[in-house]
């Protein structure tokens, strides 16, 4: 309690001291407004990647992510405005949290939030959930076996990251807890079955996204030859299915699985979510209470992002899922799913009327902290655009690319780890560097294919384990985890991976061919693995 205390009490501390500093300098200014309108002298500096390092390091530190958050913003409109109280202000609510929350995009993926939430109190509400973990109890044996179900139905569910995330949540907690595997762990599964898996499926939101940022019509072909080199996200895959089969793990996810499987504390100390403590026993509950409207999701969500894409007005499949708007079709796919529930677990009288509307208000309470933080994310990340922190990288990453070009991989990886970390976004940094890359290499050049995969590998390792990354977020929420705990205890597992795949993208630069360079990477994947078990019994 005491050194809880001291953490809040340095956060007051810091947040006064930078009151002053606005005010301060405010004072000595000609005019806030003159001021505001000028040219931040910080701007495609070093100094525009300060507001995501500050807000990451004091949520690390302090466990206090919306605190964390906000105070990243504030630096980011202190350094916009040239330290202008009127044009901080502005910037911070006009310009991040108010122009965030007007973005049709992050209202779509707002609406799909608190729809997947209705849904996952439907779902307890009716017992589908309860009447899974019954029936999973039964099937699935022991420890390995829920955490490679989760696996198994994370790699399945590849059309979209959120929606592999929180799906995936709903579906295996109750295996998980029966099964007495933490919470934190069940968060670390569902993370990294979601951007690493969705990366590498050709068919996905992701695989859209990056086929975008190339012209001519070559976006998907160079995805699927860029696939075999995305060595994060592949020795991600093994690395998980390593530590299930071994019952492994080390860093302070170790302490979470031992609380739970000694003593079945699935929290460890964490505060149980209302959601969790709360959840009902429905007898009439059955299986399909879940599967139905699960199956149901998918199906609708494919059919809406294949809509957004233009597939009922002649698109063919491929091109019509490159062109979709997954906040589109997610928030509709989610929505005819909700309707649908609805009038299932109506005809099946397993919930009144009552019953339904008052999961309603439940589900979006639910949510509340997830669209808090992503709301508060996507505002800092706006902050960081505007203070050009892509341009300074752009511009950083060109000067260098001539030079070392067969280390190009590895430094390509680097700097997409580094800006996908402090922004919280990998699509952001696809659009960065991919363009940067194919400037460099064309497309017939094996290297050029190299890097492009070193970029979105990069990417997604550093949205993997940034706190201010919407996929992070909704990993916990998923798993009804703790957003801090969950960064914190997964933290050593991706930089384990990311170690690996920086030798690897060595290794693919001076020899740019799958068939060699893979391998390899399997190889010193699971080696590194087997020292790391080695090192962990010898200090038991």
């Amino acid at each position: 309690m005491k050194t809880a205390r001291i953490k809040r009490t340095l956060l007051c501390i810091l947040v006064i001291a930078l009151m002053m500093c606005m005010f301060t300098i405010t004072a000595s200014a000609e005019g806030s407004k003159e001021a505001a309108q000028t040219m931040s002298r910080f701007h495609m500096t070093f100094w525009s990647l300060l507001p995501p390092v500050i807000a990451i390091g004091l949520a690390l530190m302090t466990k206090e992510v919306y605190t964390s958050l906000f105070i990243g913003m504030i630096v980011g409109g202190l350094l916009y405005s040239n330290f202008s109280f009127e044009g901080t202000l502005t910037h911070v609510f006009n310009d991040g949290i108010v122009a965030s929350l007007a973005d049709p995009y992050n209202v779509g993926i707002v609406v799909f939030l608190v729809i997947l939430g209705i849904m996952v109190m439907l779902m307890n509400k009716a017992g589908g959930s309860a009447a899974f973990g019954r029936w999973a109890a039964s099937h699935i044996k022991g420890r390995s076996g829920a955490q490679i179900a989760t696996i198994a139905l994370g790699m399945l569910i590849f059309i979209d990251d959120y929606f592999n995330c929180l799906t995936v949540g709903s579906v295996m907690r109750p295996v998980s807890d029966k099964s007495k595997i933490s919470r934190a762990k069940l968060a670390y599964l569902i993370d990294a079955t979601a951007a690493p898996v969705c990366i590498i499926a050709p068919v996905s939101s992701w695989a859209a996204a990056v086929s975008s940022y190339v012209e001519d019509g070559n976006g998907l072909y160079l995805f699927i030859r860029a696939i075999p080199f995305n060595f994060y996200a592949i020795l991600t895959i093994i690395m998980m299915v390593f530590l299930a089969l071994n019952n492994m793990d080390y860093g302070p996810m170790a302490k979470h699985e031992r609380n739970a499987k000694e003593k079945g504390d699935i929290f460890s100390g964490m505060k149980e979510s209302a959601s969790a403590a709360d959840e009902e026993r429905n007898a009439k509950g059955k299986v399909l209470d879940l599967i139905l409207p699960i199956a149901v999701l998918i199906a609708a969500c494919i059919i809406g992002m294949i809509y957004s894409g233009g597939f009922f007005q002649g698109e063919s499949f491929v091109n019509a899922f490159s062109n979709s708007d997954a906040s589109i079709g997610l928030m509709l796919g989610s929505a005819v799913t909700l309707i649908i529930t609805v009038i299932y677990y109506l005809l099946r009288r397993v919930l009144s009327f009552k019953e339904i509307t008052s999961c309603i208000p439940e589900g979006f309470k639910s949510m509340v902290p997830a669209i808090l933080i992503l709301t508060f994310a996507w505002s800092l990340k706006a902050m960081t655009d505007s203070l050009g922190a892509k341009q300074y990288v752009e511009a950083l990453v060109k000067s260098s690319a001539g030079e070392f070009q067969s280390l190009l991989p590895a430094i390509v990886f680097l700097v997409a780890v580094g800006l996908s970390f402090s922004t919280g976004t990998s699509w952001g940094t696809f659009g960065i560097l991919i363009p940067i890359t194919l400037g460099v290499f064309p497309l017939t050049d094996p290297l050029g294919v190299v890097c492009v995969s070193a970029c979105m590998a990069g990417a997604v390792c550093g949205d993997h384990c940034s706190p201010i990354s919407d996929t992070t977020i909704m990993a916990g929420v998923g798993a009804q985890c703790d957003h801090v705990t969950h960064v914190s205890t997964q933290l050593p597992y991706v930089l384990t991976v990311a170690g690996v795949s920086f030798v690897a993208y060595i290794i693919a630069g001076l020899v740019p061919n799958a068939i060699i360079a893979l391998p390899i990477a399997a190889v010193l994947m699971i080696g590194t693995l087997f020292v790391a078990r080695k090192v962990m019994r010898a200090y038991e």
